[in-house]
C-alpha cells in the first residue's frame, strides 16, 4: 500500500513551491523578511527529521512537505487565519493524498499506513500551518475510531466518504462541566419506546469543526448501561453556537454541540452499548501522539527560520550567530526538538505494534513533554527574533498561538502527569511486595 500511495502522490501531483510576497515600509524588516519570508515555506529537510527512517518513509516525508510547499504558503495560512476560515478545498486536496484516512484500513477508502507514517506526514504539514493540520489530525482520529469499532454497515456509509473528506467529522466527549473528568459527562441517551433508537440531550463544548462537520462521533450516558458513542449526522437535528473567539488554531471552527432530543437510530451505536469511554480512550492515544507532532512541526519550523535569522541580523557589529550565549541557547532548542521527535515516534510504533497498557503511557509521555517543550522552543525562538518575533509577518507568533492550546487539549498534560505517575507508583508497589 506504501507503494502505491507513493505513485499516486507522485501521478496526482507535480508539486512546485511558489515564493511569498510581501513587502515592509521599513528599510531595516524589508532586507530581514526578504532573507527569511520570501524564502519557499520549507525548502530543506533536517538530518534528524530524516532519523531513522525507511526509504519509502523519507519519500512519504517529502510527498508531504512538497504539498506542504505548494498549500500551506504563509501567505495563504494568514489569509484563513484572519479570516477564521477552514480551507476546505485544500483539504480536500490533501484527502487525494490519502490524508483524510492515513492509518484506516484500505478497504473503506483509506490509506493503511502506520501511526509512524502518519506522525512523519503531519510534522511536514504543521510547518506550514499548524491550526489545519490539528484538524486534520482529529478527523483521522475519528475515521479510525470508525474503522476499528465500526461494522461493515457503518463503514459502508460513513468511512469512505469521510476518508476523501466528503464528509467531515468532529469528536464530541468533552461537556461544560465535564473537562479533565471526562467520564463525568453528563449528555444522556434515552432509549424510544419502540426500540428503535436514543434520543440525545445535552451539550458538548471546544468541539473542533463543530457546524462544518457531517459526522459528529459523540459520548452520552445511557441509564444502567454507561457511556456510549453514538454516530450522529449534522442533519439529524443538530444545533450549535457561536464559533469560539480564540487565540489560536483559527482557521478551524469550534462550537458548542447541542442536543435536544435529537434522534438517533441504533444502527448508529459505535461498538457496543456501554463501550463509549473505552472507545474514546483509545481514540485519545493516538490523538495525542498527533497532536504531540503538530507541536513538532511547528517547533522545527520555528527553529529554522530563527537558525536563518541569526545569521542575517547585525547587532554590535556581528550576525547573532556569533554570539555564544544564542548558540547555547539554540543547541539546547535543538536538544529538546530532537528528543520531543524520538518520544513521538516511540510512542506511534508502539501503539501500532501492541496497543496496550503501555502504549497509553507511551502517548502519555510523548504529548506531555512534546507540547510543553515545543511551546517553550517556540517561544524562545520568538525571544532571539526580538521585536520582530512579535509582528505578525514573522510568523512566529501564530505558531506561539496555536501550539499554546495544544498542552491543554486531547487530555490537559496535569492529567498526562497523572497517567504516567500513577503506572509507575501502581509498578514499584508490585515490585516492592515481591
Amino acid at each position: 500500500m506504501l507503494h502505491s500511495t507513493v505513485s499516486s502522490l507522485r501521478r496526482c501531483h507535480a508539486l512546485t513551491t511558489n515564493n511569498s510576497k510581501k513587502t515592509s515600509s521599513s528599510l531595516a524588516v524589508s532586507l530581514l523578511f526578504n532573507t527569511i519570508s520570501k524564502r519557499n515555506l520549507t525548502t530543506y529537510t533536517t538530518p534528524l527529521e530524516q532519523f531513522n527512517l525507511t526509504s519509502e518513509q523519507l519519500e512519504i516525508q517529502q510527498l508531504a512537505k512538497d504539498f506542504t510547499n505548494k498549500y500551506f504558503q504563509p501567505e495563504l495560512v494568514t489569509e484563513w487565519n484572519e479570516n477564521k476560515t477552514l480551507p476546505i478545498d485544500t483539504l480536500h486536496k490533501a484527502a487525494e493524498l490519502g490524508f483524510g484516512g492515513i492509518y484506516v484500513s484500505p478497504d473503506f477508502g483509506g490509506t493503511g499506513l502506520s501511526r509512524l507514517d502518519a506522525s512523519i506526514i503531519f510534522e511536514q504539514l504543521a510547518m506550514g500551518d499548524v491550526s489545519t493540520t490539528a484538524y486534520l489530525t482529529i478527523h483521522n482520529m475519528c475515521c479510525w475510531m470508525m474503522d476499528q469499532y465500526g461494522n461493515k454497515e457503518q463503514k459502508e456509509k460513513y468511512l469512505s466518504k469521510c476518508c476523501s473528506m466528503e464528509w467531515m467529522t468532529s469528536y464530541c466527549l468533552t461537556e461544560p462541566n465535564a473537562g479533565s473528568d471526562a467520564y463525568s459527562l453528563q449528555t444522556k441517551a434515552v432509549p424510544t419506546p419502540d426500540g428503535s433508537g436514543y434520543h440525545l440531550y445535552g451539550e458538548k463544548v471546544f468541539i473542533s469543526g463543530a457546524g462544518n462537520s457531517n459526522l459528529y462521533l459523540i459520548m452520552a450516558r445511557v441509564e444502567n448501561v454507561g457511556i456510549t458513542c453514538f454516530l450522529v449526522e449534522k442533519d439529524f437535528g443538530l444545533q450549535f453556537g457561536k464559533n469560539e473567539m480564540k487565540l489560536g488554531w483559527n482557521t478551524q471552527p469550534t462550537r458548542s454541540v447541542i442536543m435536544d432530543g435529537v434522534f438517533v437510530p441504533k444502527e448508529n451505536i459505535l461498538g457496543k452499548l456501554g463501550e463509549g469511554f473505552k472507545i474514546a480512550m483509545k481514540g485519545l492515544d493516538g490523538g495525542r501522539i498527533n497532536i504531540a507532532t503538530c507541536s513538532i512541526g511547528g517547533a522545527q519550523q520555528c527553529l529554522n527560520m530563527t537558525g536563518e535569522y541569526l545569521h542575517t541580523r547585525k547587532q554590535f557589529n556581528n550576525t547573532l550567530s556569533n554570539f555564544q550565549h544564542l548558540n547555547f541557547k539554540f543547541a539546547d532548542l535543538a536538544t529538546k526538538l530532537h528528543a520531543s521527535r524520538l518520544l513521538v515516534r516511540t510512542a506511534a510504533v508502539h501503539l501500532d505494534e501492541h496497543k496496550n497498557q503501555e502504549s497509553t503511557i507511551y502517548c502519555a509521555m510523548a504529548k506531555r513533554f512534546g507540547t510543553d517543550e515545543c511551546f517553550q522552543i517556540v517561544n524562545d525562538c520568538l525571544q532571539m527574533f526580538g521585536g520582530y518575533g512579535y509582528l505578525k509577518e514573522y510568523q512566529i507568533e501564530r505558531y506561539l498561538r496555536d501550539l499554546r492550546v495544544h498542552s491543554i487539549l486531547e487530555g490537559t498534560n496535569e492529567v498526562m502527569r497523572l497517567i504516567i505517575s500513577r503506572y509507575y507508583m501502581n509498578y514499584y508497589k508490585e515490585q516492592s511486595t515481591n
